[in-house]
């Protein structure tokens, strides 16, 4: 009876939120997922072989991309592992945060990456430490790219972008990972990048 109930509140709850208007997405992620799809949209993009690798609680890009596999980490250790085959479209999202060695995930990932394809990369900033199982690293959307430049893409071949704000990140000290909820503050900071992501094309 009690478990019935609870169900009952937590459906509830949910009801008023939708009918309010609440959003629920993760505030942090909002630009770089729309800028994930809208590339992994255009030219459908979507549809070519893709590979994710995953940090394992987190295979966002299955449901959009119908040729789709994974590999996760710290299992597939991006840093000394890479797969046979080659793929049109790597995509390492929140994962090199947590590598030892990201100049040679970097290395990995551009190996992995057919000829003509491309890398889609992303990485919080200005975010707390979250050891999953480590958390090593953090980079602007200059730093990244110099890393996928570093790891072999070439520099007019590389994009890198960031998202955030002081709203944003006063609401994610010390606490948990915020939804979007009701009328954030959804504005572009370039000096407080929470968010940041790169598209790495290989040279055909």
């Amino acid at each position: 009876m009690t478990t019935s109930l609870g169900a009952l509140k937590t459906r509830g709850k949910q009801a008023v939120k939708r009918l309010i208007g609440y959003d629920s997405r993760n505030w942090l992620r909002i630009r770089q997922i729309e800028a994930f799809t809208a590339f992994l949209e255009a030219a459908n993009r979507k549809s070519r072989d893709v590979i994710e690798v995953s940090p394992g609680w987190n295979r966002y890009w299955r449901a959009l991309c119908p040729d789709y596999r994974s590999v996760d980490f710290p299992d597939f250790d991006i840093c000394k592992d890479r797969t046979d085959e080659q793929y049109s479209i790597v995509i390492a999202d929140q994962v090199l945060e947590h590598v030892r060695r990201p100049h040679a995930a970097a290395a990995n990932i551009y190996a992995m990456t057919k000829p003509g394809g491309w890398a889609m990369i992303a990485t919080p900033f200005l975010f707390r430490v979250h050891a999953r199982p480590h958390d090593y690293n953090r980079w602007t959307p200059a730093g990244l790219k110099q890393l996928m430049v570093e790891g072999g893409f070439g520099e007019d071949d590389v994009q890198a972008f960031g998202w955030g704000n002081k709203a944003c990140a006063k609401a994610h000290i010390g606490g948990p990972v915020r939804a979007y909820g009701l009328w954030r503050d959804l504005s572009n900071d370039e000096e407080y990048p929470l968010m940041v992501w790169a598209f790495a094309k290989r040279a055909a």
